[in-house]
């Protein structure tokens, strides 16, 4: 019997990830006995802070219950303390916990935006925007930076052409996932400005604060005045304190019609991670050594990514201002064929291939080393932008980093022959 089952036109034009479309390559990769340098995915190897862990392992609760739907007040007031070391002054009841950052911003759109309202994004842009438009029913419109120019924010001009009556909100993400750059006070002004001149809403995701690389301030869309009510601000502690699987986020914003209707879908939701906010809660206080220690040697690992990359004949990166990850410029026809390519048919051996891998608990034998990156093309909306681009995030180890942009040389030379 022919099945008529129709799936969604949300499900059809749902996009997939470009960082995480290739894992089925990677693991059959692996499979075989190929060792992959994974450069495609902003996961960070460095431990999580040895407080959160040991209060993980102290746990002592006889039933793992709901939380309140906005999150635990305590987690809630330990953030207060946290932003006001960034001179951004709030209030316990500002803030909601998320089931991650990604929550957030889902929220945000549900609660600010109509079907059909529009969003400005800078592009490249962090692809999962896409996929939770697309959730709410609202419109990507995007201005384009290019490479060639640092990702620098575009002229007002650029945004003013797609401002509409459809027009609801800017996004922006600062520092920039996918290019690392880091907005000026200049281009902050730009964007208050418009905020302003239009009744926009303006949803800043921050979560890469503690990673910035120059001498220039960071400034947050928290600190822009005249704006405040205006602004939905979202943050997640999963990259400052490499604990991206316990899904803890929040939104923060002194609107408060935007927090009572994101509180609606708070509840459908009913709680955050419990388990999560316990862990958060530890990490925000006393972990100050910690996070030197991961801002030096993320620092360090931006300079080796950069130096090795932009060594490589036809291979072009800016340099990263924040976050930990940059999108670089190859010698190939299509990046995203490339990096499948890297993962189906590569294989880099020499006297420093491993002799083994692990892999799904067991060793086998190393065929041959490889890496995965991220194709950039499916961090723009404007067609055929990023063609031959990918991100790349610096989450490895230094050696690591070295090996894997040589394997990249390698694969470069081999694909172009």
């Amino acid at each position: 019997m022919q099945n008529d089952l129709q799936i969604s036109s949300r499900g059809i034009e749902m996009p997939e990830s470009p960082i995480r479309k290739l894992a089925p390559l990677a693991y059959e990769a692996e499979d075989r006995g190929v060792k992959i340098f994974r450069l495609n995915i902003g996961q960070p190897d460095l431990p999580t802070p040895q407080k959160a862990l040991d209060v993980l392992k102290s746990v002592d609760r006889t039933t793992l219950e709901y939380s309140p739907s906005q999150g635990y007040r305590s987690l809630r007031q330990a953030l207060v303390n946290y932003y006001d070391r960034y001179q951004i002054k709030l209030h316990a009841d500002e803030i909601i916990i998320t089931s991650g950052g990604s929550e957030a911003v889902l929220f945000a759109f549900l609660s600010c935006l109509n079907p059909g309202d529009e969003i400005i994004v800078p592009e490249p842009a962090y692809a999962n925007y896409m996929s939770f438009a697309v959730s709410a029913g609202a419109v990507i419109r995007t201005v384009t930076t290019t490479i060639d120019e640092g990702f620098c924010l575009p002229k007002v001009e650029k945004f003013e052409e797609l401002i509409n009556e459809r027009t609801k909100a800017i996004l922006i993400c600062n520092p920039n996932n996918p290019t690392g750059y880091l907005y000026t006070q200049k281009e902050m002004n730009r964007i208050r400005d418009l905020v302003k001149k239009y009744n926009l809403y303006l949803f800043s995701d921050e979560v890469y604060r503690e990673f910035i690389y120059t001498g220039s301030p960071y400034i947050s869309a928290m600190h822009l005045e005249g704006i405040e009510q205006n602004v939905v601000l979202i943050d997640s502690v999963s990259k400052r304190y490499s604990e991206c699987g316990i899904r803890i986020g929040a939104l923060i914003t002194k609107n408060e019609a935007v927090r009572r209707t994101v509180m609606k879908f708070c509840q459908a939701r009913l709680s955050p991670p419990l388990i999560g906010q316990i862990i958060a809660e530890a990490s925000i206080e006393g972990t100050e050594a910690y996070s030197r220690e991961v801002y030096e040697e993320y620092l360090e690992r931006r300079k080796t990514l950069v130096d090795c990359v932009n060594r490589i004949p036809g291979c072009y990166t800016p340099i990263p201002m924040g976050a930990f990850y940059t999108v670089a410029k190859l010698p190939v026809d299509d990046a995203e064929k490339f990096c499948a390519w890297c993962l189906s048919d590569f294989r880099w051996k020499d006297e420093h291939t491993p002799s083994a891998i692990s892999f799904s608990g067991r060793t086998i034998p190393c065929i041959g080393e490889t890496v995965m990156m991220a194709p950039a093309q499916g961090f723009y909306t404007t067609p055929d932008m990023g063609r031959d681009q990918v991100r790349l995030a610096y989450v490895l180890c230094r050696e690591d980093i070295r090996r894997s942009i040589f394997v990249l040389e390698k694969a470069l030379e081999e694909y172009n022959r």
